[in-house]
């Protein structure tokens, strides 16, 4: 494995190193970790875009109520 060097500010060290898992976990797992998680947050599952789809279709469609009138029929206002 070719390894480099890269500079860190004391504090991004700091938030690292409050990131580990164990203390003897490398910066170099950490941050793998990190954009692993990064990355699949990225990622919309199907079930949330056919919510969105569906959300947007109901928009589309007038099937939407406004603050007041969702106040009014919980009978909040």
């Amino acid at each position: 494995m070719e390894q480099s060097t890269i500079k860190l500010s004391k504090k991004i060290k700091n938030d690292l190193r409050k990131q580990m898992n164990h203390p003897s976990e490398t910066y170099e797992t950490v941050i793998a970790r990190l954009l692993k998680n990064t990355q699949e947050d990225d990622i919309l599952s199907d079930e949330v875009i056919r919510n969105i789809e569906e959300g947007v279709a109901d928009i589309k469609a007038g099937r939407v109520y406004t603050s007041d009138q969702v106040k009014r029929k919980l009978g909040l206002k």
